[in-house]
This record gives structure tokens, C-alpha cells and sequence, in this order.
């Protein structure tokens, strides 16, 4: 008995410990994502000249097209971001180019999203409920709460501005935890570089039903679309990403300790 027990002892001593709370991890690769979404003239690659760990990073750049009217996403989807009544940490290092022209208008870095059918809402079946921007040079928010859907397209759009100082050329870190609540017990809180920046209790979180939304990172220039223009004169952006998150711990996220 005590040969077996010493035996199945140092079986488990060799074994990876278990990281039951991770739901998703990756270390920026394209493999492992529901969906890449590139529109217009948009890139998702895999690089391993710019990255924040390890040896690969995933890089995102979107065009200006004079003329073009649709969206301008370059992302990667993780189909499973959260349902209504969850609580989620999610984590992301992200980095702009050295050249990055700070402007007033927002281009998004990670979003959550559902498609809703029947909604009804803004003609549209897709609706983004929290986003994370750079306005100027600063981390934008928001959450989303209310009754998105027909009769009564109720939404209410909070947003939460100046979170952080964001420059260009250097590896930012960010993780968010939510507790995903359409009435006022849900919460909102944003670390970045390691410092918790923003801290909201006894908020909506979220819209009051049980759709499946996803959690997206990458560029999306979403203000080339709804401005119908360009402001400044960098028609070309880039973003590079790694060590991206979903987890029910602080630890699970964190891009430092992957």
C-alpha cells in the first residue's frame, strides 16, 4: 500500500497544476479564436517581431478608404464572454505603433457583442454592450443597460472617460472585472499597467436579457465609420495584441504572471 501511495504521489507531483478557472487563454496566435474578422482593406497576422511574452503577438491594422461606407473591423472573436448574471475577469496586453496620431476620434480596442435576433433595435441584430477605446490619448469605457429590444429600444449608454494615459510605441496592460447584472447590483472595474483605475458598485451592467455575447479584441475604427470620416491625416493605424484572457480570478488574466 504504501509503494502505491508513493507511487500515485509522485504521478500527481509531475502533473501540470490545473487552471480550473481559466476559460480562455491565448498567447497571440490566430489559432484558437471562433472567428477572425478583417473588413475593408483590415489585417490580422501573426508576428513575432513585436510582441509582449513568448515568441508570437497578433497585429491588427485597418485603411481609411475615401468612399467606403461599411465598418472598419479587424478583430478576433472568443464566442464565450459572458451571459447575464455572470462575473468575468478578462485581460489583454496591448501596444500602438510608434507613430500612433493621437486624434478625437475613438478607435475601439476590445468589445463585447451579441447578435440578437428579432431585437429589433437600430436595424440592426448585432449589439455591443461594454467597449474599450483610445480618444486622444486617453482609455475610454462603457457599459450598457435597459431594455434593447422591441417595443421598447430602451438602451442606456454609460461611458466612463479619461480611465488612463495611453502612449504610443509601449506594451499597455489592461484587465477588467464585471459582474455582468441588469439591475443595480452589478460592478465595473479597470486596471491598467497594474493600477486599478476605475471602480464602480450598484450599476446595471448589462441589458436585461440572457443573450450570449462575445468578447472581441482587436482595431476597430469605428469613428472612420460613424463620423463618415477621417480625422488627422494617419490613414493607416496598427495595434498589436497578446496574452489575452478570460478567467474568475485576478491571477487568471493578468498578463504579467502568463
Amino acid at each position: 500500500m504504501v509503494a502505491i501511495q508513493s507511487i500515485f504521489a509522485a504521478v500527481l507531483a509531475i502533473l501540470p497544476a490545473a487552471s480550473a478557472t481559466r476559460s480562455f487563454y491565448n498567447d497571440g496566435h490566430l489559432n484558437g479564436w471562433d472567428y477572425v474578422r478583417k473588413e475593408n482593406q483590415g489585417t490580422v497576422s501573426e508576428v513575432s517581431n513585436v510582441v509582449f511574452k513568448g515568441n508570437s503577438a497578433l497585429k491588427m491594422t485597418q485603411t481609411y478608404t475615401p468612399g467606403y461606407k461599411d465598418r472598419y473591423h479587424s478583430e478576433v472573436d472568443h464566442n464565450r464572454g459572458y451571459v447575464r448574471g455572470e462575473e468575468q475577469f478578462y485581460g489583454f496586453a496591448f501596444r500602438l505603433s510608434e507613430d500612433w496620431q493621437f486624434q478625437s476620434q475613438s478607435y475601439n480596442i476590445a468589445q463585447f457583442i451579441a447578435n440578437r435576433p428579432g431585437a429589433g433595435c437600430g436595424g440592426d441584430d448585432w449589439m455591443p454592450s461594454s467597449m474599450f477605446w483610445i480618444q486622444n490619448n486617453q482609455l475610454y469605457g462603457r457599459y450598457v443597460n435597459g431594455h434593447y429590444r422591441q417595443p421598447n429600444c430602451g438602451r442606456n449608454i454609460v461611458t466612463r472617460g479619461n480611465l488612463a494615459t495611453v502612449s504610443a510605441g509601449v506594451w499597455h496592460r489592461v484587465v477588467l472585472q464585471i459582474n455582468w447584472k441588469s439591475d443595480n447590483t452589478g460592478y465595473f472595474k479597470v486596471w491598467f499597467d497594474g493600477v486599478k483605475v476605475h471602480e464602480e458598485y450598484n450599476v446595471a451592467t448589462t441589458v436585461d436579457d440572457d443573450s450570449v455575447f462575445q468578447f472581441r479584441v482587436g482595431l476597430y475604427a469605428n469613428s472612420w465609420h460613424d463620423d463618415g470620416k477621417m480625422v488627422g491625416t494617419q490613414s493607416f493605424r496598427q495595434v498589436w495584441y497578446d496574452e489575452i484572457s478570460v478567467g474568475t480570478t485576478f491571477a487568471d488574466v493578468d498578463p504579467d504572471l502568463h
